[in-house]
């Protein structure tokens, strides 16, 4: 298996652990690991703040220069690293954590306490009321690089953009699509038509037509037109609640690969690393630009490859992504629309006819 899909499947696999994790300690009512609080309350390691630093540092230099009110959204993170864990930029740090004092390199007061999360926890959520970015450390999540650590922990954070949006769990829970469940794990395991032969076959053609339309060069219009046919097939072959379903990890969990690359790519072009960060072991010059081809290939890989009936929701991230990419060529304001048009990008794909 090649790096692009190691990082891209590696992401996916830790998002789907976490959620498996974090929804076991809720039934549990509590943690998922216990430890005991160290006598001495342990300094953040000083390569992982430095990588930490260099995320706030790029997310500062992106402000809103890739998604409207982006920079605005605060950072709140839980650095997992060793045997504790790090609040760093929470504004409600959890009862027990001790205070470690203000660090100016990363901005913020840090609070730690014993670990209560896998080290290889990748994942956003509510933590004591507050959206919360959990990551282990990048030799925890299997990282490739320090940028590719970076980068990555940017797609958590546009998780924290899209929580933000007025109503975004009330909304979230009008979709009808849990069934009961109160653990959020029907995010994970919602009975989809997976193994249905129509929508394998309706998938498969959508997929690979979505794969020539983005691949194709600019002013593919029969490319295009043909993508637009098989999504309308696609959608039809689906119950109105799988519908709602896919578009749902379509705009939350595609739209934040895609998010990923854009950053990636943002860097390459417009962002210079502080010195501490290119010292770094692992860094290697051009390093942004490796992570976007990475990530480039992996969503073009994933689309050829990946099988419904085997991949299942993971089908979901590359599928999306690939969306939000074509979008970016034949409407360029989708974005604009993203978050009046929660849950779906069906909207943004309105003026295109399967007849066009």
């Amino acid at each position: 298996m090649t790096w692009p899909e190691k990082s891209a499947m590696r992401s996916t696999r830790l998002h789907l652990v976490a959620a498996a994790l974090l929804a076991s300690a809720w039934l549990r009512g509590s943690p998922a690991v216990e430890t005991n609080h160290p006598s001495r309350p342990p300094a953040i390691p000083e390569g992982d703040r430095i990588r930490l630093a260099e995320a706030y540092r790029l997310a500062a230099a992106i402000g809103d220069g890739i998604w409207p009110g982006w920079g605005r959204v605060p950072f709140a993170t839980v650095l997992v690293a060793g045997e504790s864990e790090y609040f760093v930029r929470h504004p409600h740090p959890p009862a027990g954590s001790a205070p470690l004092g203000r660090d100016a390199l990363l901005g913020s007061d840090v609070f730690v306490r014993a670990r209560t999360f896998s080290p290889g926890f990748l994942a956003t959520f509510p933590v004591e009321g507050i959206s919360t970015v959990v990551v282990g450390t990048a030799d925890s999540t299997g990282a490739k690089s320090p940028t590719d650590w970076v980068v990555t922990l940017l797609h958590e954070h546009f998780h924290q953009l899209q929580e933000a949006q007025p109503g975004f769990y009330e909304k979230t829970a009008a979709l009808g699509l849990a069934r009961g469940d109160a653990t959020g794990m029907w995010m994970l395991n919602f009975p989809f038509a997976y193994d249905a032969p129509p929508v394998q076959a309706a998938y498969a053609a959508a997929a690979a037509a979505l794969r020539a339309a983005i691949d194709s060069k600019p002013g593919g219009d029969a490319a295009v037109a043909a993508y637009v046919e098989r999504r309308a097939a696609l959608r039809a072959a689906l119950s109105g609640d799988d519908r709602k379903y896919m578009d749902f990890q379509l705009w939350k969990e595609g739209v934040a690969r895609y998010t990923q690359l854009r950053v990636a790519r943002w860097a390459a072009e417009h962002y210079r690393p502080t010195d501490a960060f290119l010292a770094l072991p692992g860094y290697e010059p051009a390093s942004f630009e490796a992570v976007a081809r990475d990530l480039e290939a992996a969503i073009s890989k994933e689309l050829a490859e990946q099988k419904l009936s085997e991949a299942k929701r993971v089908v979901f991230y590359p599928y999306g992504a690939a969306e939000a990419l074509l979008l970016d060529r034949i409407h360029p304001s989708w974005r604009e629309r993203y978050f009046t048009d929660l849950f779906t990008l069906d909207p943004a794909f309105e003026n295109e006819s399967p007849s066009k």
